[in-house]
């Protein structure tokens, strides 16, 4: 049967002035997301993408066919509703394998919460515990969303930058690599942005973009401030397990007075490497993780069964074989350690500084001894607009067809030109795709082509 609609009403000016988005909203509106952004621009020219945070080979076959034996699996309740603050299987896998981690015994009903993603939970942290006016620590380089989370909760950021130590912006192509490590904050400014609003800080070690793993000094300094102005902690540590040799993950919540402050965030697809799965959890103390428990049951109320019983057999698996070369969470790093190595070789043969990254499958490239990219053309809604990398990056994409992502995103407005140097470069990627990246680059930058 056709339909047909007749007397369709015109817009009038006070119906598009009701439905414009909401007023809190309007400023995030206007803004076009990053990722969504240079993700069509590098799919629109078929470019190779080492910009996004992505493997481009399969997840581990244990966590697979894990999740291919509950969908085939008699149990009907697999596709069913399960528990809305976690499914039991894998909020129990996890409180086994975090009551070590975190040196606390770990409720698997009280203190985890699983969500929609690392993405999810920090949603749900930051706005259950952010109120209007209440300032936010958020150290630089930090990943995007953190900023429009806090924004959106009527909160205040307050960014510390890292900055590359002098002497390691000096080093020349005849040293070897420049490591990230050496980024770091200046003391009396990190101690300076905390003050009486302060409610929050957030923290990313492994940290993306940089690499940079948090030593024990520098969380020592955290968790003194955090203590001293009784100020909450965010851990976002979804790259907990991808730290190379020479390197340890410390855990900010295992220092005193932390635990009851803290919120440790954790990521099923950073852990398997399948980032589609979209589940996350956050663990704390219960007079926490029941506040984020309000924002989960009114926005998302629950997660995918399917996944979070594939993903509780596969850490069960894990727990299994700990310690043992075979488990996943020591493989993976020693798998992308080559990996890493390699990608350094080629960039670097190409006449472009790399900063090795401690921990994570990300890199920074000094782009700054090369010449001004060309002017912005064709990407008016690019919040970036003329800032040098998003010109470069964009120019790479559109033609020569090598996809990275300009680091000024992960900085503050008044401190992206911190970032305008630096791209960021994904080595969580097959052999080949890594190589062919070199061969691009070395096309490019060999003499006379630019």
């Amino acid at each position: 049967t056709k339909i047909v609609i007749t007397n369709k009403p015109k817009p009038t000016s006070s119906m598009t002035s009701r439905f414009k988005i909401a007023k809190r909203l309007e400023a995030f509106s206007k803004v076009e997301n990053i990722w969504v952004m240079y993700f069509a621009l590098a799919v629109k020219h078929n470019a190779l993408n080492l910009g996004q945070g992505f493997p481009d080979y399969a997840p581990p076959k244990s966590a697979t066919d894990a999740l291919a034996s509950v969908a085939n699996s008699s149990n009907p309740m697999f596709h069913q509703y399960t528990r809305g603050y976690g499914h039991p299987r894998l909020v129990n896998a996890l409180a086994k394998l975090y009551t070590t981690e975190l040196q606390n015994p770990i409720d698997p009903m009280k203190n985890i919460l699983i969500s929609n993603g690392a993405y999810m939970c920090l949603y749900s942290a930051i706005h259950s515990l952010v109120d209007e006016g209440d300032e936010v620590v958020i150290i630089e380089p930090f990943f995007d969303c953190y900023e429009p989370m806090v924004r959106s909760a009527g909160g205040q950021p307050v960014f510390v930058p890292l900055r590359p130590s002098a002497d390691d912006r000096s080093t020349t192509q005849n040293q070897r690599h420049r490591s990230a490590q050496d980024w770091r904050w200046d003391a009396e400014q990190l101690r300076a942005a905390f003050t009486p609003r302060t409610k929050m800080l957030i923290m990313n070690t492994p940290n993306n973009p940089i690499g940079k793993v948090f030593d024990s000094d520098e969380l020592k300094l955290l968790a003194e401030l955090c203590c001293k102005h009784d100020v909450l902690c965010l851990s976002d540590e979804v790259y907990e397990w991808l730290v190379y040799p020479g390197h340890r993950h410390r855990r900010i919540a295992t220092l005193p007075g932390m635990w009851e402050r803290t919120i440790t965030v954790g990521s099923a697809g950073k852990t398997f490497s399948a980032t589609g799965w979209k589940l996350g959890w956050s663990i704390g103390p219960e007079e926490l993780i029941k506040h984020l428990q309000v924002v989960h049951r009114n926005c998302c109320y629950t997660c995918p069964t399917p996944s979070q019983e594939a993903v509780g057999i596969a850490l069960e698996a894990e727990l299994e074989r700990r310690g043992t070369p075979e488990c996943y969470f020591n493989a993976l790093p020693t798998e992308l350690l080559s990996k890493r190595d390699r990608l350094a070789e080629l960039v670097e043969s190409a006449g472009l500084p790399v900063y090795l990254p401690a921990g994570g499958y990300f890199m920074i490239v000094d782009i700054s001894s090369l010449p001004e990219p060309p002017p912005a053309t064709g990407s008016p809604d690019d919040p970036l607009g003329e800032l040098r990398d998003a010109r470069l990056v964009r120019w790479l994409t559109r033609e020569r067809q090598l996809a990275t992502i300009p680091c000024s995103c992960f900085y503050g407005q008044a401190d992206r030109h911190l970032g305008e140097n630096f791209i960021r470069l994904c080595f969580i990627k097959e052999d080949e795709t890594i190589e062919q990246f070199g061969r691009g680059l070395l096309n490019w930058l060999k003499p006379g082509s630019c």
